[in-house]
């Protein structure tokens, strides 16, 4: 009998190899059950014109493995599988399920499709009607293969004879347009018939030419088309070809969605909409008239890198609340990012209004967080009977619905709320006895949940919504545990590389958008443009790529080279436009910058820190030189931090919180420092009774800063304490998500009176990385998880938790008790790792492969 067999392999960071990007893609598997080591693996790749093998390959690799064969060519398709020798095993496992890759066009020249949009005048200052465009096409034989490649200028979602095509939303996503416009291939064999077919596209302005950003947007950033881009490639049953794409036959007419933005929200007139206008039997529907055709570079067109955004969830509300002048009050129980989707019936004409917040004021709608982002959909009804709709290219932040206008009383399976987020596979859970720290970890997840569309941004629900660098710095290590989100930041960073300035410089978000008079024009700042650094490394221990490391390299270069230019010869970076510790509870509502910590010892902290990070980057990529070089500019510039802010006594010159959590988290103090400038970090914390008073920078910081150098207690006093501020005083006040502000709702109810005020913001929730390693025990010891450490560290009164992730190699999971003798642990290694387990009290203990039970009562033995 042979051994088990290993998982289906999958491919670079995606999750299915449909429409594919890579020539060469990288493979990974997990080892079955029991399976412990690989000593070999052989792959097979089925291809047109053979199978091929490897043969038998001595090594124990098996993420990211380099494609063994010759590259790809475009829509080629090869069925992948791999089986494997164990350690002394004279045989190998069986194949793995086969798993197919296929190649999407590869070569510009392969794409035959122009931009086609409406034709009809519009002014690209006002608020324009949405186009759909068609064509009829005939096939002249059974189908055998049929592919779609399709993007757009603007938003799209296609239907091929009436049935939708896919189930992404807000498709193709956010990335710097001018460069890079991701596509995606979809497999449309089904949709397809012998004879008459006709595919057709709903078109939005998106963030191509939409109104967007800050005090209520700007309009046309990219372009004033709204164009759709397809190609659809059939091939028949005799291996003969027929391709549909988008030129100057195809027709455009306007659709029945009125008016559409991401901010704005939607309107419908279903009396304008012929569900058959994208079939056959919608030719002479409508007034169709011809497209105006418009140029793309097929260089710039991309696939993707990771999952797209869709609806992952569905949430019925908790309560229908009506008001004395007829509207509805629903409330979904949870702050989401998504829309509503109805069901209503009512004469033609009727107007149902939608309107959405993320929180109540004085029992209405708090409208006031979302500045100019109105967050209203408006359905007309045709009078036809009962309607099914939602939105389609907008998103709004709100747990609460304001509905005016149903005809009749709505029930709760009339509403759904339609949770999407960019749909990356789960991959982290934690739990404890605490239930207001189970609370707090929830509110985590649907901050990034919430704030993870395509690129990680700020807040999903005012008029903002960009992809902040100093936000996704300090959560990254918190995002790679919770999900799989390697993909989705690997094409986001590759944008922060396209937008970095030729000096070095990072922008403060990316994409890009005008930022008058703060963010524009850009200047560099620590935390934020650090995000060069240290989220590639982030990403690098977490997932294993060191390719994805290699490719961001010379972005993270440029950034330390260009700080290093600032600060000159004295190593200080104390000049330029500083953030500092954003968001300390201590700095007024309008000045977010002016926290208790001095900014630019805050800058040269993050000028050491990304240095050294930086040697380590270069020395994993094998630059030697430059990993001696960066070590030592980052020794002197920690040299020149402790001249200048390190006094003798080891206090520092901003007495803060923030400033010894950096100095000690960053290892800028020298030995006989760190004990003092401990001491005095848990001083200043319990001085105001464990209430927190960092921001941004100090909040991700601090219980490490203080778990590592013995006040592990005081780390727990600031997780546990629940007055304002504090992480739990948000879940006491009713929070589903994380906020903005410490005080975004203040203890009477009323809301922070500041204009930057959102309910959904994961930057603070980054503690939640310190719960992972420190409360549920599990760490990286190695890049990928190869090698891992349980080391669960209780206080608090905390007396058991169970945490659980899904690394590149198979689940490691720890859960631990405390018992009247000690505590007992189940620990969980995957299969081809090996793991450290530290538990309190005794001596590190080596762990392989499998299941194992530890008992600190007594002698400790592994038992699988």
């Amino acid at each position: 009998m042979l051994p088990p067999r290993p998982s289906p392999v999958t491919f670079e960071h995606l999750p299915d190899g449909l429409g594919i990007g890579v020539a060469s893609p990288r493979l990974s598997w997990t080892l079955p059950p029991g399976a412990g080591r690989q000593a070999a693996y052989e792959l097979e790749l089925v291809r047109p014109g053979g199978t091929y093998r490897t043969g038998r390959i001595d090594s124990a690799e098996q993420i990211l493995v380099p494609w063994p064969h010759d590259e790809l060519t475009s829509r080629e398709r090869v069925e992948v599988r791999v089986r494997l020798w164990q350690p002394d095993a004279g045989v190998p496992s069986d194949w793995s399920a086969p798993r197919s890759v296929e190649a999407g066009l590869l070569d510009p020249s392969d794409w035959r499709a122009v931009p086609v949009g409406a034709a009809w005048d519009e002014d690209p200052a006002a608020e324009r009607r949405p186009a759909r465009v068609r064509k009829d096409f005939r096939l002249r034989g059974n189908v055998a293969r049929a592919r779609l490649h399709v993007t757009a200028h603007g938003l799209y979602e296609v239907e091929i004879n009436g049935t939708r095509v896919g189930d992404e939303a807000l498709a193709p996503g956010w990335t710097v347009y001018p460069e890079r416009l991701r596509y995606r291939t979809h497999d449309v064999t089904a949709h397809l018939t012998e004879g008459e077919n006709t595919i057709g596209a709903w078109l939005g302005d998106g963030w191509y030419r939409g109104k967007y950003g800050f005090d209520g947007g700007t309009r046309n950033i990219y372009g004033t088309d709204q164009s759709l881009i397809a190609q659809l490639e059939v091939e028949y049953d005799d291996g003969t070809t027929t391709v549909v794409a988008t030129d100057e036959t195809w027709r455009a007419a306007p659709g029945p969605i009125l008016t559409s933005g991401l901010y704005e929200g939607e309107t419908f007139d279903a009396r304008l909409h012929d569900p058959a206008w994208a079939t056959p039997a919608g030719s002479g529907t409508g007034e169709w008239t011809p497209v105006r055709t418009g140029s793309r570079d097929p260089g710039t067109l991309v696939a993707p890198l990771g999952p797209p955004v869709r609806c992952t969830e569905e949430i019925a509300p908790v309560t229908i609340t009506r008001t004395e002048d007829g509207r509805h009050l629903l409330d979904f129980g949870q702050n989401l990012v998504g829309r509503l989707r109805v069901t209503v019936d009512g004469p033609a004409g009727t107007t149902v209004t939608l309107r959405h917040a993320e929180v109540l004021e004085h029992g209405e709608l708090a409208t006031r967080p979302l500045r100019e982002a109105y967050s209203v959909d408006t359905l007309i009804l045709s009078g036809g009977g009962p309607l099914t709709w939602e939105p389609r290219f907008t998103l709004h932040g709100f747990r609460y619905a304001e509905i005016s206008g149903w005809p009749g009383e709505p029930t709760s399976g009339a509403v759904t709320a339609r949770v999407h987020h960019t749909d990356m596979r789960r991959t982290g859970w934690f739990e404890c006895s605490d239930p207001l720290v189970n609370r707090l970890h929830e509110n985590v997840v649907w901050s990034m949940r919430g704030n993870f569309v395509d690129l990680p941004t700020d807040c999903p629900q005012r008029d903002e919504r960009l992809g902040w660098t100093g936000d996704i710095q300090v959560f990254a290590p918190t995002a790679s545990f919770l999900h799989d989100c390697a993909g989705l930041l690997d094409s986001w960073l590759t944008d922060v590389g396209l937008e970095q300035l030729p000096d070095g410089t990072i922008p403060w978000y990316v994409p890009v958008i005008p930022g008058e008079p703060m963010w524009t024009p850009i200047h560099p700042g620590a935390a934020w443009g650090d995000v060069a650094t240290l989220t590639p490394w982030t990403l690098f221990q977490r997932f294993g790529d060191r390719e994805l490391l290699r490719r961001h390299h010379p972005m993270a270069k440029a950034w330390v080279d260009l700080v290093e230019r600032l600060a000159g010869p004295d190593r200080l970076w104390d000049t330029g436009v500083q953030l500092g510790d954003w968001l300390d509870p201590a700095a007024p509502p309008d000045d977010p910058a002016a926290g208790r910590t001095d900014r630019y010892l805050v800058a040269t902290a993050y000028f050491a820190h990304s240095a050294r990070h930086l040697a380590l980057a270069a020395a994993e990529l094998g630059h030697q030189a430059d990993a001696a070089r960066y070590s030592s500019l980052a020794d002197e510039v920690a040299d020149a931090f402790r001249r200048r802010y390190v006094l003798p006594t080891a206090r520092l010159t901003s007495d803060s919180a923030t400033a010894y959590a950096v100095a000690l988290a960053f290892g800028l103090l020298v030995p006989e420092q760190r004990g003092p400038a401990a001491d005095r970090l848990a001083e200043i914390v319990l001085a105001d009774d464990a209430r927190i008073s960092t921001g941004f920078v100090g909040t991700p910081l601090i219980c490490d800063a203080l778990t590592d150098h013995g006040h592990l207690d005081v780390a727990y006093r600031l997780l546990l304490q629940t007055e304002c501020p504090s992480w739990l005083y948000t879940v006491t006040m009713g929070a589903t998500t994380v906020w903005e502000r410490w005080d975004s709702m203040r203890p009477d109810g009323t809301l922070n009176p500041g204009g930057m005020t959102s309910f959904n913001h994961y930057a603070l929730g980054a503690v939640a990385d310190w719960l992972h390693r420190v409360v549920g025990g599990i760490a990286p010891s190695a890049a990928g998880y190869r090698e891992l450490s349980f080391r669960p560290r209780p206080g608090g009164g905390i007396t058991w938790a169970r945490t659980r992730h899904d690394t590149p190699y198979g689940t490691a999971a720890l859960s631990w008790e405390l018992t009247a003798a000690g505590m007992t642990a189940h620990i969980t290694v995957p299969e081809g790792c090996s793991a450290t387990a530290e538990l309190p009290g005794c001596a590190p203990l080596s762990l392989g492969p499998g299941e194992h039970l530890l008992d600190t009562s007594g002698p400790r033995a592994a038992v699988a």
